[in-house]
């Protein structure tokens, strides 16, 4: 039996390098080809349903123009993001669509940047108060840092103050007013 050679087992080699490299690009290229008629099909029925939208919007006003609800505006902002809008707008401007699509913009920011802060949980809030109860003498910046070294819950210090619990403001006991303390200590100044 003779081995075979070199340049042979080279060839053998390529030959299954190549069978090999079909092999993994044919599955790609297949779904390449069939991700793109899925996306054109969607464009397809994004773009039906936006006309089929502004035929509804025209059959409804019948002769009296009247406002598109606030609905059928988002309906359209969101249908014109799935194709190519500007081919099926037939009743609506473009003007129109490009306003509303500002006006939802406006609308989302307005809604992310609310002010305030989100509230701690409830177990938060309740081991403020605790470590707040058992240690007196801790300020809200100790409370703060010790809560991030034992949880890990970054909280400042002004968020600590506003659940630490709070002192009674009536008279304390011992206490005086400034006008009794320069009475009771009148007599020692002078001479």
């Amino acid at each position: 039996m003779k081995l075979p050679s070199i340049s042979d087992c080279l060839h053998n080699l390529r030959e299954i390098v190549r069978a090999l490299f079909v092999l993994a690009v044919l599955p790609v290229s297949f779904a390449t080809k069939y991700l793109r008629f899925l996306c054109a099909h969607q464009e397809l029925v994004a773009q039906n349903l936006l006309l089929r939208r502004q035929l509804g919007l025209f059959i409804e006003r019948e002769k009296r123009p009247r406002r598109a609800s606030r609905g059928n505006q988002l309906t359209m902002v969101l249908l014109s993001r799935l194709c190519d809008w500007k081919d099926a707008l037939v009743v609506i401007k473009p003007e129109t669509l490009i306003r509303w699509h500002r006006q939802g913009f406006k609308l989302l920011w307005r809604w992310k940047s609310r002010p305030g802060r989100p509230p701690l949980s409830d177990t938060a809030r309740r081991l403020i108060t605790k470590m707040a109860r058992e240690n007196p003498l801790w300020g809200e910046e100790r409370i703060a840092h010790e809560l991030f070294l034992k949880t890990g819950l970054e909280v400042s210090p002004r968020t600590v103050r506003k659940y630490m619990p709070r002192k009674p403001k009536g008279r304390q006991r011992g206490s005086q007013r400034w006008s009794t303390f320069v009475r009771n200590h009148l007599g020692y100044c002078r001479l």
